[in-house]
């Protein structure tokens, strides 16, 4: 009785049903909302440290940034790799798989946060210095960064799990546990820095706090997940479906981790390359910093939109509903690409307000800051199509194309010419290399997709084909 129950819940699935224009809104908008504030956590710390300690403060967190990312990168290995199979699971009606791609999800989400946490705090200054930081902003960095490696573990449980509960088909709740830690964090922040007289110390205790918060709140919805029963013994590592969420799981992996390798090599980079130009070393880190975390929250509303498709499209996916299955991203382009072009006539008109709204400078540090904005994002408004077409292949289970079109711009294109353009251009060849990576990675990711699509409607061709027969076959009977 309970499986024909849960097969009827299934059939009756709105991600199967629902207008897509709809249920993308319903799916995507709280996703975007959690992204954002995600991305805020950084930006709140950046604006109330660069008014408490100043710039130094700001190169300092920037420094501290890649771990950062690698904790969003772990959080959606286990995250997005868990809800793809668990969607693709429901949609061929695979109750028992479902629940076991749940629990190997959280179970992996938790182990690897403990284990990155142990690793920071054992190699900290090491990292620290391998990240770019100076003498000047060494000290700022070691006091911010070895707080928030002990929230790393609750980060990546936020994170991941909220992916699983958007998949379990409750955005609202998913945003609602990232919102409160940021609200927490938001509060505490200037009441720990100015108030208790904290400075960096103030900031990061804030933003554990808040994680703290979110992860509970995360536990708290794990317990009472509504489609299937997430069990410990489901939270054993299985090298089976760990390799399985691993491999839905490892574009948006390697998007975030070749935005790691990116930023550390760059941070080095305008270092190396700042010091022999007008501006010096620490404000082309500072503004690059900045820029970086502003730059995040556009990208969040991009992941955002592609976090909200994903359940769509995975579920159509395996049911065999193409039509669905394009329109939902198609829908999810169009809305990334309006995103897009808001956010590159923001960046191309308002360079100097927006790096103002983080601290005051020198009149170089803000001419270094107006350029980097105008040049390194000038092809923002292409930069939607990258990670939504990444995330589309890895949410119909195309694992491979997810992984090589996360690679294109971060690591393919826009690394070497990193290393390549300063020496020939100083430190106007990383804000030039920015724009060509885009554009090329723009349009690899378009012919995919393409080609895709026309490999979806053979396929529908040819099912409906062997259909007619059938149903001809029958009525001769």
């Amino acid at each position: 009785m309970e499986n024909i129950q849960t097969e009827e819940r299934i059939q009756e699935n709105p991600l199967g049903t629902e207008p897509i224009g709809k249920i993308l809104v319903r799916f995507a908008v709280p996703s975007i909302i959690a992204m954002m504030v995600s991305a805020l956590y950084n930006m709140v710390d950046q604006f109330f440290i660069g008014r408490s300690v100043g710039m130094l403060g700001n190169a300092a967190t920037n420094v501290a940034f890649p771990l950062t990312i690698t904790c969003t990168a772990i959080s959606l290995l286990c995250g997005v790799g868990g809800a793809a199979n668990f969607n693709l699971s429901l949609g061929r009606k695979e109750k028992d798989e479902a629940e076991r791609f749940a629990g190997a999800a959280v179970g992996m989400a938790v182990l690897a946060g403990i284990i990155l946490c142990v690793i920071v705090r054992i190699f900290l200054e090491p990292l620290i210095r391998a990240f770019g930081a100076t003498d000047q902003i060494l000290t700022y960095s070691l006091t911010y960064t070895g707080i928030t490696s002990f929230g790393f573990p609750f980060l990546i449980l936020t994170t991941a799990g909220s992916n699983l509960i958007r998949a379990d088909g409750s955005p609202k709740f998913s945003m609602m546990c990232t919102l409160i830690g940021a609200i927490i964090n938001t509060v505490l922040d200037p009441l720990f820095i100015f108030g208790f007289d904290m400075g960096m110390a103030g900031a990061a205790w804030a933003t554990v706090l808040g994680q703290v918060v979110s992860a509970c709140l995360v536990i708290w919805y794990l317990l009472r997940f509504k489609t299937v029963k997430i069990r410990l013994r489901n939270m054993i590592p299985s090298r089976k479906y760990y390799a399985a969420i691993f491999s839905l799981g490892i574009s948006p992996f390697c998007n975030q981790l070749a935005m790691m390798v990116v930023q550390i090599v760059m941070n080095n980079t305008l270092t190396y390359y700042g010091a022999s130009s007008s501006y010096g070393s620490e404000i082309p880190l500072a503004c690059a910093g900045i820029i970086a975390k502003v730059n995040m929250i556009f990208f969040s509303i991009v992941i955002g939109i592609s976090q909200g498709m994903q359940p769509i499209v995975s579920f159509n996916y395996g049911a065999k509903n193409y039509n669905r299955v394009r329109e939902t991203y198609k829908k999810a382009l169009t809305s990334a690409l309006l995103i897009s072009m808001c956010s590159f006539l923001s960046f191309q008109i308002f360079p100097r307000q927006i790096i103002g709204f983080f601290g005051s400078g020198s009149e170089e540090y803000f001419h270094f800051a107006e350029q980097y904005f105008r040049i390194f994002l000038f092809f923002t408004f292409l930069n939607g199509i990258q990670p939504i077409t990444a995330n589309f292949f890895t949410s119909i289970g195309k694992a491979v194309k997810g992984v090589f079109l996360s690679l294109t711009r971060q690591i393919i294109f826009l690394l070497p010419l990193i290393l390549i353009l300063p020496i020939f251009l100083g430190i106007d060849g990383v804000m030039y290399s920015a724009p060509i990576a885009d554009f090329v990675a723009a349009v690899l990711a378009v012919l995919f997709v393409k080609r895709e699509f026309v490999h979806m409607r053979r396929e529908e061709a040819l099912r409906n084909q062997m259909e007619s027969q059938n149903a001809k076959i029958e009525k001769t009977k």
